[in-house]
């Protein structure tokens, strides 16, 4: 398996417990899928939106997950680019009413790979 394939297999894993997390509600998913110093910024529905980590946190533990709702899985990996130590992922993520488009920047730290920056808008 080349070095490529191997951080492909990597970061679709991080991706996963990604969807999971937001999915499942789970906090600790998330926490494994992020730099603790991470921000989350974009607009929901033109509105600004910007958190660090800790905040995005604290939003998803105090809302009803799309799983409790009964909602279907609708997340997605759309494209994916990997230059050396640094990482792109285009993403679609259907929860509740939204139907977002999130560019996620990930980065090679310590051997593992992580989220450092989320970029989300909601796309009607």
């Amino acid at each position: 398996m080349n070095k490529y394939s191997e951080n492909s297999i990597a970061i679709t894993t991080v991706i996963g417990n990604y969807f999971n997390g937001v999915y499942n509600g789970d906090i600790e998913l998330l926490r494994s899928a992020f730099h603790p110093q991470a921000f989350v910024m974009g607009d929901v529905n033109g509105v600004p939106y910007f958190k660090t980590f800790s905040e995005y946190l604290d939003v998803v533990k105090n809302r009803k997950s799309p799983s409790d709702l009964g909602e279907s899985f609708r997340m997605e990996i759309m494209s994916m680019e990997i230059i050396n130590s640094i990482a792109v992922v285009k993403a679609r993520l259907g929860i509740f009413e939204f139907n977002y488009t999130d560019l996620l920047s990930l980065n090679l730290i310590n051997g593992r790979w992580l989220i450092v920056n989320k970029l989300m808008t909601n796309v009607k």
